[in-house]
């Protein structure tokens, strides 16, 4: 076979393939959201409880399950899990709507955490993100 032919015939094959490929769009990077900036691990103590005593060294892990919205996890039993949307007000990032109470001032403490789930205020910083 000649060896133009042979150019010729690879190129057709291959063709269809880098016109398919040429055609899909690249993923746009997703926009960062209040979600990611309050995403991570939380370290420290409820301040008052309801239904009990005070107690330190409770856990808080936020994750991003939505645009603008968060799950509230955390290994002291007392404080359940959540699920809460979130706006914001001036440098504050609080909960959009519902009965919990959350709060992070993205100016005066970035990594302060301030809760109120169920009856127990828990407040505490940042140690991972």
């Amino acid at each position: 076979m000649p060896r133009t032919l042979c150019f010729a015939l690879a190129a057709a094959l291959l063709l269809p393939v880098t016109a398919q490929a040429e055609t899909k769009p690249a993923a746009a990077p997703r926009k960062l959201d209040l979600a990611d900036q309050v995403a991570g691990t939380y370290k420290g103590a409820v301040a008052s409880d309801a239904r009990g005593s005070s107690k330190n060294n409770v856990t808080i892990t936020v994750t991003r399950v939505g645009p603008n919205k968060v799950e509230v996890k955390s290994d002291y039993a007392r404080i359940p899990t959540v699920t809460i949307p979130l706006e914001k007000a001036m440098d504050a990032i609080l909960a959009a709507s519902g009965p919990y109470t959350f709060l992070l001032d993205t100016v005066r403490s970035p990594d302060r955490l301030d809760l109120s789930i169920d009856d127990a205020s828990w407040y505490g910083t940042r140690i991972a993100k």
